[in-house]
C-alpha cells in the first residue's frame, strides 16, 4: 500500500508591496520541495486579496525582461477573469502550509492568525514573532530587552511630520529612512542632507504612515540564517556578506537586490573565527528574543573594529534564486531541498496553538 503524500500549501503573492518578490520567492521553492514526499498546491494571494489555487507551472514566476511576476501570472483565467475562491476551500485537504508571503498581510501575524484558528501546521513563527519582526520598531525594542545592540534609531507616527532637532542631533548624518513595516528595500531612502529628509519620509510613508529613521552604521553587512529542526533544536547557518560594487546607489535597495547585477556575495563572510562565532551565537539569541520558531535570517552590521550590531530581524526570508539563506544553509551542509523538507517537517512537530 502507498504511503500517502504530505500535502502542502504553498502561499505566496499577496496584498503588500513586497507582492512580486513573494512570487518570485514561490517560483524558487515550488520546484524544489520533494515530490516523492509531498503533493504542492500553489495558492495565489492576488494584489487585491482574492484567494486562487494555481497551476503548478513555475516558468510563469520568474524575472523576465527586469519585470517581476505577480500571482496573475500563474492562476488559471475563465473567460478573461480569475476565478477567486475562499480561503478554507483554497486549503481544504491541507496537512501543511509554507506561508511565503512577505511583508504586510501575510509576514506580520495576519495569515499565521488565520492558519492559528483553521488548527493548520504552518511553516516559521507564530503571530507574536511575526508581528514583531515586521514592525521595526519593536524589533528594537525586543533586542534591546535581551541586551543585544542596535543602532541608533527614532520612530515617526502618523502624527509625527519630521524629526525633533534633538533626534537630528542624536541620529546624526547620513540616515536611512524606512517604512517600519515593510522589507525588500521597498521604500526606503539614504538621507544624507537633512534638506531631503522629508522627501524620504513621504516616500516611506507610501507603504506605512509609521516611519522608522535609524542612523547609519559604517561597517560591513552580514547575515545569518537560524534554522529550527523537528526535535526542538535552533542553529545558526555560517554567515554570508554582501556588498553593493557597482550601479547608481552604495547601498542595498531593492533594485540591487532583485534587479541589477551589482553585488558580490561571500558565503561564508571572511570573518575571524571568533567574530563568525559571536555572530552565529548572537543570531540565536535574537531569535529566541523575538520568540521565533521554524527560521528567521538575522542581519548585522560588522564595524571596523569588529563589533556587531544587529539591523533586522527577517522571520519568512527570501527564497529567491539570489536569496542568501537557502545559500547559507547549503554552504553549512543542508542542501536546498532538504532545507524545505526540515521547514516542513518542523511544522508538522511544531503544530498549533500554544508551545
Amino acid at each position: 500500500m502507498t504511503q500517502r503524500k504530505t500535502k502542502v500549501a504553498v502561499v505566496f503573492g499577496g496584498r503588500s508591496s513586497e507582492h512580486k518578490v513573494s512570487c518570485l520567492s514561490a517560483g524558487s521553492v515550488l520546484p524544489h520541495l520533494d515530490r516523492e514526499r509531498f503533493e504542492v498546491v500553489p495558492v495565489g494571494i492576488t494584489e487585491a486579496g482574492a484567494w486562487v489555487v494555481g497551476a503548478d507551472d513555475t516558468k510563469a514566476l520568474e524575472v523576465r525582461d527586469r519585470q517581476l511576476p505577480s500571482v496573475t501570472a500563474l492562476v488559471p483565467v475563465s473567460g478573461g477573469h480569475l476565478e477567486p475562491v475562499a480561503p478554507g476551500e483554497a486549503l481544504s485537504g491541507v496537512d501543511v502550509v509554507f506561508p511565503l508571503l512577505h511583508g504586510a498581510w501575510g509576514e506580520d501575524g495576519t495569515v499565521q492568525g488565520l492558519l492559528e484558528l483553521a488548527d493548520l501546521p504552518y511553516v516559521g513563527p507564530g503571530v507574536l514573532a511575526s508581528a514583531a519582526a515586521m514592525d521595526k520598531e519593536f524589533t528594537k525594542r525586543l533586542l534591546e530587552g535581551a541586551g543585544l545592540p542596535v543602532g541608533r534609531y527614532a520612530v515617526l507616527r502618523r502624527d509625527q511630520d519630521t524629526l525633533s532637532d534633538a533626534d537630528r542631533e542624536r541620529l546624526g548624518l547620513p540616515v536611512f529612512v524606512k517604512p517600519a513595516r515593510a522589507g525588500s528595500s521597498v521604500g526606503i531612502s539614504k538621507v544624507v542632507d537633512w534638506q531631503h529628509l522629508d522627501g524620504a519620509i513621504a516616500l516611506a510613508r507610501k507603504t506605512d504612515p509609521k516611519v522608522i529613521i535609524e542612523a547609519g552604521v559604517s561597517g560591513r553587512e552580514v547575515e545569518c540564517g537560524v534554522l529550527e529542526f523537528p526535535d526542538g533544536r535552533v542553529e545558526a547557518s555560517v554567515p554570508a556578506e554582501l556588498r553593493v560594487v557597482g550601479g547608481e546607489v552604495d547601498w542595498y535597495d531593492f533594485d540591487a537586490k532583485y534587479l541589477d547585477d551589482v553585488c558580490e556575495f561571500d558565503v561564508p563572510a571572511k570573518l575571524p573565527e571568533g567574530v563568525a562565532g559571536a555572530l552565529r551565537e548572537m543570531a540565536v539569541t535574537a531569535f529566541r528574543s523575538l520568540d521565533c520558531q521554524g527560521l528567521a535570517r538575522v542581519d548585522f552590521f560588522v564595524t571596523e573594529d569588529e563589533r556587531l550590531v544587529v539591523n533586522e530581524v527577517n522571520t519568512m526570508p527570501g527564497f529567491t534564486p539570489i536569496s542568501m539563506y537557502p545559500r547559507m544553509w547549503a554552504e553549512t551542509g543542508l542542501d536546498y531541498p532538504s532545507l524545505l523538507t526540515t521547514l516542513v517537517e518542523t511544522a508538522i512537530a511544531r503544530g498549533t496553538g500554544l508551545r
